[in-house]
């Protein structure tokens, strides 16, 4: 093993035992606040009722949600939000649980999706439909694209009591720098095969070294995830005990192993979580790499810093994920939810801003503004019919792939298997050549301790 991958391996254990014991005290915490506790509700200094929200990310996407909130704000008088910035979403989510564990949770927030089962289960999320039930509610106006609220991210989540909507939803999708694609006569790859072949003819040596690399992706659980449904594998299996695809899941570390070490194609970057997802965005606008594999989160980023003429200007290509035996992606991104304990006006504040958020103006104006999906079925429709797609057709990629949006299992243990069983274990798998199946087999293990 070499001496950056045994450092991943230390840094993989500290990661995990953190990661654990975070996990371990947000269910003490969840525990201890379940019973709940309200209060009365802030007014602002206008007489307007208040409701906090906490939420998870800075730079554009942070100033459009403000301003969405401004808009808010001025079209109605009688609830004001008082938004919070809480650092990224794992940041935000240790938060939460000290929130929880003093009774003094926001009235709304945003989770990871992966998250809410864990949330829901320990009965700290306050069912959204005793709002929708409310004289005037209605469902009419929370018409959200399936696909992305709670019926369609989750195996059977439509058949279990809403607690949650859907706000920053995405998907993993393919970016290719045409230029380069236009100059070698490629097509994006639709394969796995493909994948490899245009990785190959995409590199560019520099004597010992590469100058450019074909292909690059964060070794993270999500692509990881995509890899496992691709492959024909599932993350659970009939009985609910983790499987992580069997056979398709040892296919997919084994494809990162072929592209990073075989073909030589595959730039690895450094680091879990953002770190990784930011050094694979950074390379592909410096031109160190012509394709790669991350968010539909990052389109509008990417677009227009690579037409910048300071980033060595090029146009942005977006494709789907290819396929191997069938094609598949996860969903990702955040849901909203509201945590139990807020007083009653405060939360009626929060579920009429969470309302206005699911109108087609505001989700379209979120979706188009950020690379994010719009979750307005008929803020979707309005989209197409307008020519939106027709002139970004970069944005449309994530939406269609919700044909083959894979949703996750309604599991508690989820969140847990993720962080503690899976991520720690991949980048140590992929870098330092570790067996895939016995990785597997030893994520499996962990998983299954309680």
């Amino acid at each position: 093993m070499s001496g950056r991958a045994r450092g991943a391996a230390r840094s993989g254990a500290s990661a995990s035992c953190s990661r654990r014991d975070a996990l371990r005290a947000l269910a003490a915490s969840i525990a201890a606040a379940a019973s709940g506790a309200t209060g009365c509700a802030r007014r602002a200094p206008d007489g307007r009722i208040e409701a906090s929200l906490w939420f998870a990310y800075g730079g554009k996407n942070r100033e459009v949600l403000l301003s969405l909130i401004d808009k808010f704000h001025r079209e109605q008088g009688r609830y004001r939000i008082d938004a919070v910035y809480q650092g990224d979403y794992f940041e935000a989510l240790a938060k939460l649980r000290t929130a929880l564990a003093a009774r003094a949770a926001p009235a709304l927030t945003h989770v990871v999706g992966e998250v809410v089962p864990y949330l829901a289960e320990a009965g700290v999320l306050e069912p959204l439909d005793r709002f929708l039930g409310a004289p005037g509610a209605g469902h009419a106006d929370l018409d959200v694209v399936e696909a992305l609220g709670q019926a369609g991210t989750f195996v059977g989540g439509g058949e279990r009591p809403l607690v949650c909507l859907p706000f920053n939803r995405s998907t993993p999708i393919a970016y290719y720098n045409r230029d380069v694609f236009r100059e070698l006569g490629l097509s994006p790859p639709s394969t796995w095969d493909e994948l490899r072949a245009a990785a190959a003819r995409l590199v560019v040596r520099d004597g010992v070294g590469t100058r450019r690399w074909g292909f690059e992706c964060p070794i993270d659980w999500w692509f990881w995830a995509a890899l496992v449904g691709q492959a024909g594998g599932e993350l659970l299996g009939p009985d609910g005990a983790p499987a992580f695809g069997g056979e398709a899941g040892v296919r997919a570390l084994r494809f990162w192993q072929t592209l990073v070490h075989e073909d030589r194609t595959m730039k690895p970057p450094p680091g879990r979580d953002y770190n990784a997802w930011q050094v694979t965005n950074t390379d592909f606008l410096s031109g160190r790499v012509a394709m790669i594999w991350t968010s539909t989160a990052f389109l509008r980023y990417l677009e227009e810093n690579a037409g910048q003429a300071g980033a060595g200007k090029f146009e942005v290509g977006a494709a789907p994920l290819p396929r191997d035996v069938r094609s598949s992606v996860p969903t990702g991104g955040t849901m909203f939810v509201m945590p139990r304990g807020a007083a009653p006006a405060a939360q009626e504040a929060a579920f009429a801003f969470l309302r206005w958020m699911m109108q087609p103006s505001q989700a379209n104006a979120w979706a188009t503004r950020t690379g994010y999906m719009p979750v307005s079925r008929r803020g979707l429709e309005e989209l197409t019919r307008g020519g939106y797609y027709a002139a970004h057709p970069n944005d449309r990629v994530a939406v269609d792939q919700l044909a083959h949006a894979a949703p996750w299992p309604w599991s508690p243990d989820l969140f847990r298997v993720q962080r503690e069983a899976v991520q720690p274990r991949l980048e140590e798998a992929v870098l330092a050549q570790r067996d895939a199946a016995e990785t597997l087999s030893e994520a499996v293990r962990v998983a299954r301790e309680r």
